[in-house]
């Protein structure tokens, strides 16, 4: 708990405010990192199909949607140093229910408690970047998603590498051992030396130490540790593999089965944040870096 804390409260100390001019921006000129060695346009994904607009379900018997989420895994839902909930996933429950003009209510509790807090009615809604799984889909219903989080190639500052699998001939490439991850490069970039490892932070060491000339990797945690000083020394190269056989269908908002036109709503709401440009703002509030 203490060293996620920590993360959380670095993470706000060096986390860029950045403004933008419309909802429809979808592509903006900003640093892979904290340092000036690379440009890439960052790109604010959309999950919302704009040409669809779907009428605003009848809510008016809700009054107030408690939204259930955890505390410990920043930038997505974290205390800060004086004990206030926020993160990606927090702004984003508070726009939705402003986006349907009702109260809002956001608590934290542990991981483990989250789902049956739901089946007892203690929350309306779970909002902790939850994969709906089929076993969950059995259990609860699930809105479309909110986020997904692909693959990305990070190499060393400097570094003129093209991630094709043609260039990556002989490159090594660190990875976590036995994830998608290793399975997708290895299935798709043959020729590239896998060099795989126990544990990320294993593969970070890796990549800063030169054993390796690229690391593949979940585009969001690479992204939160290239927004630290310990990512100051390398960048994202390439785009992003989103491909949801290997990488999942991204997360979503759980609500009890039978609660339809509240999941409805919640769905109506979150493309309207989208339309507002709302959702972009909050991305770029916590991804700086982005990792799209």
């Amino acid at each position: 708990m203490r060293s996620a804390r920590a993360a959380a409260s670095a993470f706000v100390r060096r986390a860029v405010p950045t403004l933008f001019a419309c909802a429809c921006l979808l592509w903006i000129s900003a640093a892979t990192s904290g340092t000036a060695w690379a440009q890439e346009q960052l790109f604010i994904p959309q999950f919302w199909d704009p040409a669809q607009k779907p009428d605003k379900p009848d809510l008016s018997a809700i009054r107030v949607i408690r939204f259930l989420t955890e505390d410990d895994y920043p930038p997505m839902h974290f205390l800060t140093d004086d004990a206030r909930l926020t993160g990606f996933n927090v702004d984003l429950a508070r726009a939705v229910c402003e986006a349907l003009n009702v109260a809002c209510t956001v608590q934290a509790r542990r991981w483990d408690t989250l789902l049956d807090a739901l089946k007892e009615g203690r929350g309306d809604a779970v909002i902790a970047s939850l994969r709906p799984t089929p076993e969950l889909r059995a259990q609860f219903g699930f809105t479309a998603p909110y986020l997904r989080t692909p693959a990305r190639f990070v190499a060393r500052a400097g570094a003129a590498i093209d991630p094709s699998p043609a260039a990556l001939d002989g490159k090594t490439v660190a990875v976590v051992a036995r994830s998608a991850h290793e399975n997708y490069l290895q299935t798709f970039f043959p020729k590239a030396v896998a060099k795989p490892f126990d544990d990320l932070a294993r593969a970070r060491a890796a990549l800063q130490r030169g054993e390796a000339d690229l690391l593949f990797a979940d585009g969001l945690t690479m992204a939160v540790w290239l927004n630290g000083e310990e990512g100051e020394c390398c960048g994202f190269v390439g785009g992003p593999y989103t491909e949801s056989r290997w990488f999942g269908e991204g997360v979503s908002i759980a609500t009890r089965r039978n609660e339809t036109v509240l999941r409805r709503g919640i769905d109506w709401a979150l493309q309207r944040v989208a339309e507002r440009g709302t959702y972009a703002e909050i991305y770029l509030r916590y991804f700086p870096v982005g990792f799209y």
